[in-house]
């Protein structure tokens, strides 16, 4: 295993390369100019107002201060260096360093996507056991017809409609409407400030879960459907064995890698955020930056985010594929000697 992973990691060298290369063309080649938005004007504006064109000396300024008047090989040159050296920039829009700024926000999302994976798991594998073993029963049918409308609900229009119809005095006023903790946060006592952390997560966390609820019980109960048919299976039965051992002894293990190959993903979840939920209930966390960040064409915030999400999903999957040698042993990461 050793020297797998030696191997993979060797091979995320390239490939890492290839990602930032991507990610800074896409970044440079974007439209929209970045001195501009510091200006505070747009092209559009500087058209229809004669009087108050930036002029040609302060657009050389910003792109000098910028970098941006060197050429574009020269800019990924001076990026890649500063980012191996630890030193994403600083901002565009405010000149903060970038990495403040993101661990800023880092622990609001983290939180969120750890409850949120935690909920998901929780619920949906012991869903998809239940309706495999009980396969085509009236609680498997109505279980995936529920599934099915969760999974087609839009996370947006959920959490618009939570907004509405639980955050209003006009209907139910039952959780806050925005943020993450209450303006008299630190007045309140310590069960206190729980109950008001939960009342502010309860509604973004259940929503970011909806969709991937519903995915994950369906991988679960059809990963098991096909490992329940295997012959090792009739086997156990044949030999006496409670289904209830059968099912989780020796049929749960192994049906289990499509679920942990989904769990690829939280790592470059945890520091992406989520754009649209931080966004609809006024998150301050590493989702809404990103999407600010994008308005204001800060670039070394965009940057550093895109790499930063590619890097964690390279060594989600590395992760991915080292846990599957201990839930099924039968899966070798070297060629056996003929």
């Amino acid at each position: 295993m050793t020297e797998y992973v030696i191997r993979r990691i060797l091979l995320f060298i390239p490939t890492l390369i290839v990602i930032t290369m991507i990610t800074f063309l896409v970044c440079r080649l974007a439209p929209g100019d970045p001195t501009e938005m510091k200006i505070g004007r747009t092209q559009e504006a500087q058209k229809s107002d004669a009087k108050n064109l930036m002029t040609e000396q302060a657009k050389e300024f910003y792109k000098k201060k910028f970098g941006l008047d060197k050429p574009l090989y020269m800019q990924y040159v001076i990026w890649m260096k500063n980012m191996l050296q630890g030193d994403f920039g600083n901002s565009f829009k405010d000149n903060r360093p970038v990495i403040e700024k993101i661990l800023e926000r880092l622990p609001v999302s983290i939180s969120i996507s750890l409850l949120s994976y935690m909920l998901i798991y929780m619920v949906a594998i012991p869903i998809g056991i239940y309706s495999a073993a009980r396969q085509y029963s009236f609680s498997d049918r109505l279980m995936t017809v529920v599934l099915f409308i969760l999974y087609s609900l839009p996370n947006f229009w959920v959490g618009t409609l939570a907004i509405v119809f639980l955050c209003n005095v006009e209907y139910l006023k039952i959780f806050p409407t925005a943020g993450i903790r209450s303006e008299d946060f630190d007045t309140l006592s310590f069960f206190g400030k729980v109950s008001d952390r939960f009342m502010h997560m309860f509604l973004p966390v259940t929503i970011l879960s909806l969709t991937s609820f519903a995915f994950t019980s369906r991988q679960m109960r059809s990963s098991m459907l096909e490992v329940i048919r295997q012959d090792y299976i009739r086997t156990a039965r044949a030999k006496g064995l409670s289904e209830k051992k059968v099912i989780l002894k020796h049929a749960l293990r192994n049906s289990l890698i499509p679920i942990i190959t989904l769990m690829g993903g939280l790592l470059p979840a945890m520091v992406g955020g989520s754009v649209i939920i931080e966004s609809i209930f006024s998150i301050p966390g590493i989702g809404q930056l990103a999407y600010q960040a994008i308005l204001d064409r800060d670039y070394p915030i965009i940057m550093a985010e895109l790499v930063l999400t590619s890097t964690l999903t390279v060594v989600g999957i590395l992760l991915v594929d080292i846990m599957y040698s201990f839930i099924d042993p039968r899966i070798a990461f070297t060629k056996k000697a003929a």
